[in-house]
């Protein structure tokens, strides 16, 4: 059983200390930082209120509980039905609060790293990856999630090649980690005349974002170069060598970054995704030397698994891993995505089986 007085002391605590944070110099310069940081307190304020919520519950469980031993027959019909209301709603808070506060997976809570790449199908891919990379965005500002953009490799056509950025919410990494895999489109690409359908594919891969100092890299196994930003065609963006490539000799892990103008900057960007990158892959060989991870019926890190079409035709969205499809497809595509998120994570925790809602 959660504590929940103790844990409302601890989220006003971390309350305190952004207020505080938000005063610094340092932070109050800098814009992404600001609402990094008032992100962080929206998240904080959202719990507090439910922690609060808990509370009164339990207060009124509580109180009910002791009408219950009333003389008066009436009183004790009120306070069963009373206790039976408040039991419900406090079940329900209860069980958001314990995934929130002690969930299965340590890396639940953290950030998630996301990364986008068009596949098979030539530029109808990189905009199918366009548009996904614009979904989970947009999914993401529903919730008032901030979004750090990472490197993007944008087509000479407005698609996308590759992409990877960091969505930063306590608990986005729970959200996002089954969105790993193959996602396939099946519509009529704008420069088809005859109206055939083709079949383009991208892939998803999600993984928690890792602090550097949690993974032991040494620099000399780092082979670093620094270059101009491009953008498509292979034009240059800028006028110094501000993109930064970083490469993880043992194990080949390469990322490139060159959003920001600042090396600097850039290079600290990619180091934390090449920490995040090395400590995944880690993780994932430990599951599988344990014989645990490729037994789960949902995967989550493998880019070779087609887990999800998206048929324009018919104007359905199908998830293959759980057998279940939606309609409003550009719905969908616009960042309503949480009845999937939901579903994937119910089927997840042993949900019972999905029905097909076409």
């Amino acid at each position: 059983m959660i504590d929940f007085n103790k844990e409302l002391g601890n989220v006003e605590a971390e309350v305190a200390q952004i207020a505080a944070d938000l005063q610094l110099s340092e932070n109050t310069s800098n814009p992404d930082k600001l609402k990094e940081l008032g992100q962080k307190n929206s998240e904080l304020q959202s719990l507090k209120e439910k922690l609060v919520q808990a509370i009164s519950w339990q207060k009124k469980i509580s109180e009910s509980k002791e009408l219950l031993d009333s003389e008066d027959e009436q009183m004790r019909d009120m306070a069963a039905e009373e206790m039976q209301k408040a039991e419900k709603s406090f079940q329900k808070l209860n069980d958001d609060l314990e995934e929130i506060l002690n969930p299965s997976d340590p890396n639940d809570t953290k950030n998630a790293i996301i990364e986008v790449r068009a596949g098979t199908g030539g530029g109808e891919a990189e905009l199918f990856a366009a548009d996904l990379v614009r979904m989970y965005s947009r999914f993401a500002e529903r919730k008032e999630w901030f979004v750090e953009t990472g490197n993007i490799s944008r087509s000479d056509l407005g698609g996308i090649k590759d992409a990877i950025f960091t969505v930063k919410a306590k608990g986005a990494y729970g959200i996002f980690k089954f969105e790993s895999g193959v996602h396939r489109v099946q519509r009529v690409p704008e420069t088809e005349k005859q109206g055939r359908i083709h079949t383009s594919a991208a892939s998803v891969a999600v993984f928690p974002e890792t602090d550097v100092k949690e993974v032991e890299i040494n620099n000399n196994d780092l082979k670093i170069d620094v270059f101009r930003s491009s953008g498509p065609g292979g034009q240059s963006v800028n006028t110094t060598d501000s993109a930064v490539r970083i490469t993880h000799i043992p194990t080949g892990t390469v990322v490139v970054m060159q959003d920001e103008k600042s090396q600097h900057k850039n290079k600290d960007k990619a180091m934390k995704i090449l920490a995040s990158r090395i400590k995944a892959n880690e993780d994932e060989k430990r599951h599988e030397a344990e014989g645990s991870a490729r037994k789960e019926m949902i995967k989550t890190g493998d880019r070779s698994e087609k887990i999800r079409t998206y048929n324009f035709p018919q104007d359905r969205v199908t998830d293959h891993r759980i057998k279940k499809s939606w309609n409003n497809l550009k719905d969908i595509l616009d960042g309503n995505i949480e009845e999937i998120t939901k579903a994937l994570k119910n089927f997840a925790k042993g949900g019972g089986e999905s029905t097909d809602s076409k």
